[in-house]
């Protein structure tokens, strides 16, 4: 049954991200989103291609024994790891991590979304979204429109830059598309809890789109793609999936681990 509904949950993602016609410059692979972007500086809450606000619970779809448990150390399957990364990797000792304050390094930005657990994302006024997440306790900021500061201090989340991409629909039909966030000046972190590494210049590109299963529910499906030439041979991209909780049961923040 599982796999049937996300067979069919798929199927319907596919729709709604490729039907679209091309449009120039942005988008995903560089081929646009179609229709064009919107949702800037002036009021990207009224302005929202989709609506993301509320809590919402991860469903772990995909690589389990590497999101659920703290794999073995050198177990980097499925990331692009580069020599320089394995070299970094192999040195990984979470008591070392501990001693040093570094619980939260795979709680950063560019993992975030893949630690198991709940967001809660509200908007902080009409130009920055919110997005709290239990694990770790950690909070991501989305800027929208504007010029981003002169001088950034890196941090475990960095600096992340919205906008909206706002699909081709039919006239009279609702408003669609996707929410684009790209994000630098990250700490140094790890893609995975048994040290593999991204480096302080990568680059995080994510794209949020918001799915109407077959049943109603409602979900947040997050692909991401990490950028960081130090470490990874080629982008490292995922898909991961939220669903929308009716309230805030079962939220439960906790500190960062190293473990």
């Amino acid at each position: 049954m599982r796999r049937t509904f996300f067979t069919a949950l798929f199927c319907l993602l596919s729709v709604v991200v490729f039907a679209q016609p091309p449009a120039g410059g942005g988008g995903r692979g560089g081929g646009g989103r179609g229709g064009g972007r919107g949702g800037g500086a002036q009021n990207a809450r009224t302005s929202a291609a989709i609506e993301m606000t509320g809590y919402w619970v991860s469903v772990v779809t995909e690589d389990w024994r590497y999101r659920m448990v703290t794999p073995p150390k050198g177990s980097y399957g499925g990331v692009p790891v580069s020599g320089e990364g394995r070299r970094v990797a192999g040195e990984w000792d979470p008591a070392k991590d501990e001693a040093a304050g570094l619980q939260c390094k795979s709680y950063g930005a560019a993992a975030l979304m893949r630690v198991p657990g709940r967001l809660h994302i509200t908007w902080d006024n009409d130009t920055t979204m919110k997005i709290e997440a239990d694990a770790g306790t950690q909070t991501r900021v989305f800027h929208f429109g504007g010029t981003p500061p002169a001088t950034i201090e890196a941090s475990w989340q960095g600096y992340s830059v919205a906008e909206w991409e706002n699909a081709t629909v039919a006239r009279g039909a609702a408003r669609a598309g996707d929410l684009k966030v790209v994000t630098t000046h990250m700490l140094p972190g790890y893609l995975r809890k048994n040290g593999v590494p991204y480096s302080a210049n990568a680059v995080l590109t994510e794209y949020f789109d918001r799915i109407t299963a077959p049943n109603k529910d409602q979900w947040l499906v997050v692909t991401t793609e990490v950028r960081d030439p130090q470490y990874l041979t080629t982008p490292f991209v995922t898909t991961t999936h939220f669903k929308l909780m009716a309230d805030a049961a079962g939220w439960d923040p906790q500190p960062c681990s190293a473990r």
